[in-house]
């Protein structure tokens, strides 16, 4: 089976440009974007050779494995276009529990203590997890078009059939967790369910549903952390995501702090230091 939108999704007027190997999907999604296209639009591949992650890092896409990218064209509000990345989660998440099969209870990443109920978890702000290992990146970029639009690529890469070894984190695929699904499936599932939560989430204004629904699936909530912000390492408990999706933490003084960007660590990592 080649790609394909679920039906849902052609229904609500998004399309798919497919391809075997490609530079990066965002990349080719914010050229799209330039070049005059109106969104909506799903680009996807089974190979990437100049992949990116979060902060400049290298994102590896192997044969087999999935790089997907949706182009949105959005106003200059891109803040609230921010929070999209926690539909994307919300998405992925969705479509694995629709594809793999025989989910269970997944141990608390990182080495933390406690289960959860999820097998897929969601680490802030835009990582999905499998039994506590990272099996995807979430990746947003944006590109102003004029005055009044911006060009937004929510990237999303799993790793289907492979994972890098050579990473300072737990990290897995859905073919080492016994997993037969393959990209195509997966993205089948991943368009529909990105329809449904994004329908929830309403141009923003069903954001706190969308917060409800992440913070059910959050890893690590309740349990000790590290954060680490601009070279230095907050460390405390995760007490939520606030209406703006930013982490919250009690760190160790008592005090509240909330954080926009940074790089979480769970458990025993977090208590031994946050490299």
């Amino acid at each position: 089976m080649g790609f394909q939108l679920a039906p849902t999704a052609a229904a609500e007027g998004f399309r798919l440009e497919a391809h075997d190997t490609v530079s990066s999907t965002n990349i080719i999604a914010l050229e799209r974007a330039r070049e005059g296209d109106q969104g909506k639009l799903w680009i996807v591949s089974k190979r990437q050779e100049s992949g990116r992650g979060r902060r400049g890092r290298v994102w590896v896409t192997p044969e087999g494995n999935l790089a997907a990218t949706l182009l949105l064209i959005v106003g200059r509000d891109l803040k609230t276009a921010a929070t999209l990345g926690f539909v994307a989660g919300l998405a992925l998440a969705d479509a694995l529990n629709a594809v793999v099969p025989n989910a269970r209870i997944a141990i608390a990443p990182d080495g933390a203590s406690g289960e959860c109920s999820n097998r897929f978890e969601l680490k802030w702000p835009n990582d999905v997890l499998a039994d506590g290992a990272k099996l995807s990146g979430i990746l947003l970029e944006s590109s102003m078009l004029d005055n009044e639009r911006a060009a937004l690529a929510i990237g999303i890469g799993v790793n289907v059939v492979a994972y890098p070894q050579d990473v300072p984190y737990p990290a897995t695929s859905l073919k080492a967790l016994g997993a037969t699904c393959d990209a195509e499936t997966l993205f089948l599932a991943l368009s529909d369910a990105w329809s449904d939560n994004m329908r929830l989430w309403n141009e923003g204004r069903g954001l706190d549903q969308i917060r409800q629904r992440w913070l059910s699936r959050a890893a690590g909530l309740g349990g000790q952390v590290a954060v680490r912000v601009d070279g230095n390492v907050v460390r405390g408990v995760f007490e939520t995501i606030d209406e703006d999706c930013r982490f919250v933490i009690r760190d160790d003084s008592g005090a509240i702090q909330k954080i926009a960007a940074g790089d979480v660590h769970f458990g025993a990592v977090a208590s031994a230091g946050a490299a």
